[in-house]
């Protein structure tokens, strides 16, 4: 069950837009208000969540900012995601 759930989150993210919208920290908090995310991204300096088919960031706030949960990532890209057949990952 949990392959299918796999499957269905790589194909949804297969049509998800690679456009990034960035903004400044009070439009970036504002819009926190206005989307109600339930987990805002930190990778480096950025902040970041899915909102309207976008990934909208900013890189002028602190985690401390946010009341909401802030989980560290490793990487951000804004390539579209594929899998490959036969890789070593």
């Amino acid at each position: 069950m949990a392959y299918a759930g796999g499957t269905a989150a790589a194909a949804a993210a297969m049509h998800t837009s690679s456009y990034r919208v960035k903004f400044g920290k009070d439009e970036f908090m504002d819009l926190v208000q206005m989307a109600q995310p339930s987990v805002i991204y930190h990778v480096g300096r950025m902040h970041f969540f899915a909102h309207d088919g976008f990934a909208v960031y900013t890189l002028e706030c602190e985690s401390e900012d946010f009341r909401i949960k802030v989980m560290h990532a490793i990487e951000f890209s804004n390539t579209q995601w594929s899998e490959k057949i036969g890789s070593q990952y």
